[in-house]
């Protein structure tokens, strides 16, 4: 029998952080989110309200489940707060030194038998666990944007991750309402191993003339029955995600498929980040 979480950290109050802060309060677990950022940690506290606020008066939920969700979620800039979470949800941004050095702070002060977790979405689980002195207690658990609404959560493993500690997130995957899906600790994993080279393959038809942005989408959600087109999808995802994806996939596999399009490239050194900055292959004010 896996044991059981009841407090739950998350560092990051980005819209990856506050979303699965959102899930897992709105689950029964004690959330506590952190983030270095005092107006960051502000407008995630504004954005869960709203979401769950939204949620009731579509009747998904009542106001009793929002009012004890919104009572088990506290706020935090100090890291040291995290003392004694069952586990600690990562979700900063996509850059393997600043996660690596967060992860090697978080172990000497998250309790030995806590667990540590990565949200990221394609960097070596079996890396990042090395910063630690507790690789056996560390896993990838990547959810997907935005997390509310998404049901999958990918569950990767790095090769020193206890069956225990596999179990116990899976569990916990499960108690959010999430469908877990596993996948080996390779660039990518799964779902950005299929998706992000078909979102580059978007990038290069619009930037080769193949197509129009509005046509390239319009041909992939008539044609493959997807509920947003890849252009709109890499605007949504932040397109210095997509390129941080392609980056760790074109440089952990060698493969030239992975390649980011340099348009993509210029895209993100002109801020244009997508619908978080205002513009990307849409203009959004």
């Amino acid at each position: 029998m896996e044991p059981s979480l009841s407090t739950i950290g998350v560092v990051g109050a980005g819209q990856m952080g506050h979303g699965i802060a959102q899930v897992a309060a709105m689950s029964g677990f004690s959330v506590l989110l952190n983030d270095r950022d005092e107006q960051a940690l502000s407008k995630a506290e504004d954005a869960i309200e709203s979401s769950l606020e939204k949620l009731v008066q579509k009747e998904r939920i009542d106001a009793e489940l929002r009012d004890d969700a919104l009572g088990r979620l506290s706020t935090t800039t100090d890291l040291k707060k995290f003392a004694d979470a069952d586990l600690v949800v990562e979700a900063i941004v996509e850059n393997e030194a600043i996660k690596l050095d967060l992860f090697s702070r978080l172990d000497e002060i998250v309790k030995p038998e806590g667990i540590l977790a990565s949200n990221t979405s394609s960097i070596s689980i079996t890396r990042l666990a090395a910063a630690t002195s507790r690789p056996e207690q560390f896993i990838g658990m990547h959810f997907m944007n935005p997390v509310p609404i998404m049901k999958l959560v990918e569950i990767i493993e790095g090769v020193a991750t206890s069956e225990q500690t596999t179990e116990t997130i899976e569990a916990a995957t499960e108690k959010m309402g999430k469908t877990p899906v596993f996948s080996s600790d390779s660039p990518g994993f799964l779902v950005n191993r299929i998706l992000m080279p078909m979102i580059n393959e978007a990038i290069f038809a619009y930037h080769e003339g193949i197509g129009s942005i509005e046509d390239i989408d319009k041909a992939m959600k008539l044609g493959t029955n997807q509920p947003m087109g890849p252009l709109t999808l890499a605007d949504f995802i932040g397109l210095d995600t997509c390129l941080s994806i392609l980056e760790v996939l074109h440089d952990n596999i060698g493969d030239p498929k992975y390649r980011p399009c340099p348009l993509l490239r210029n895209y993100v050194d002109a801020g244009w980040l997508g619908r978080k900055a205002g513009r990307g292959f849409y203009d959004y004010d």
